[in-house]
C-alpha cells in the first residue's frame, strides 16, 4: 500500500518541477531550463518507479513495450521518413541513438503509463481502454507539436506536420496500450491523473505564451 506521505511528496515534487519549468522557460533563462527536459521526463519515471504498487519484472516489461515501440517508431521516421512524416529532432532531448532522443521513448513509456491509468477510469473493456488511451495521447500530440520546433524538440520538414502523423499517434498509441494492458502493471493512478494534467497544462500555457 502506498503511503499518504509518498504520494503527496511526489505531487509536491511534481507540480514544483512543473511550475518551477513553466517560469523558467518564460523568463530570460529559457535555454537553460530547457536543456533540463531529459530531468524532467526522468523524474516522471522515478515518481511513476517510486509509487508502483508491484515493482517488479512485470513493471519492467510493462515499460519497455512502449519504450521499444517508441524507439523503432520514431528511428523508422527520424531516417525514412516513414509512418509520422519527414522530421528530426533538436538537441534539448538529449543523448541519441540512431537520430532517437532516448528521452523521447521514455516519454512515449510515460505517455501510454498515465493515460492508460486515465482511460482505465473511464471504460473497463480492455479494447476500448487502449482506444481511449491513443486518443488522448494523439490529443496531448496535437499540443504539443505546436511548442516542438520552439522548444527545439523536433520539427517536421518545410515545417509541415501531415495528417498522418496524429492518425500514426492514434493507431500506434492505441497498439501500445493494448501491449501494455496484457502485462496487468499496477501504477498509481492518481498519480498519473497529477502528471498528465501537469503536462497538460505545462504545454497548453505554451499555445497562449
Amino acid at each position: 500500500m502506498i503511503s499518504k506521505y509518498k504520494i503527496a511528496t511526489s505531487i509536491f515534487i511534481i507540480w514544483l518541477f512543473n511550475i518551477s519549468g513553466i517560469l523558467g522557460i518564460l523568463s530570460s533563462n529559457s535555454d537553460w531550463f530547457l536543456k533540463l527536459t531529459p530531468i524532467n521526463l526522468s523524474m516522471y519515471v522515478i515518481l511513476i518507479i517510486w509509487n508502483a504498487n508491484d515493482l517488479s519484472k512485470k513493471f519492467l516489461l510493462a515499460f519497455f513495450i512502449p519504450f521499444l515501440i517508441g524507439f523503432i517508431t520514431e528511428y523508422l521516421g527520424v531516417n525514412y521518413g516513414l509512418i509520422f512524416g519527414s522530421y528530426s529532432y533538436g538537441e534539448n532531448l538529449g543523448v541519441k541513438l540512431g537520430g532517437v532522443p532516448l528521452m523521447i521513448c521514455v516519454n512515449w513509456a510515460v505517455l501510454t503509463i498515465i493515460t492508460a491509468d486515465l482511460s482505465s477510469i473511464l471504460h473497463k473493456n480492455t479494447v476500448i481502454q487502449s482506444l481511449l488511451g491513443g486518443f488522448i495521447m494523439m490529443l496531448l500530440d496535437i499540443m504539443i507539436e505546436v511548442s516542438a520546433p520552439r522548444f527545439d524538440f523536433w520539427e517536421f520538414e518545410n515545417s509541415i506536420i501531415p495528417i498522418k502523423n496524429y492518425i500514426a499517434w492514434f493507431i500506434i498509441g492505441s497498439i501500445a496500450h493494448y501491449l501494455y494492458r496484457q502485462i496487468n502493471s499496477k501504477t498509481n493512478k492518481k498519480l498519473s491523473i497529477h502528471i498528465f494534467v501537469a503536462i497538460t497544462i505545462f504545454f497548453f500555457t505554451f499555445l497562449i505564451f
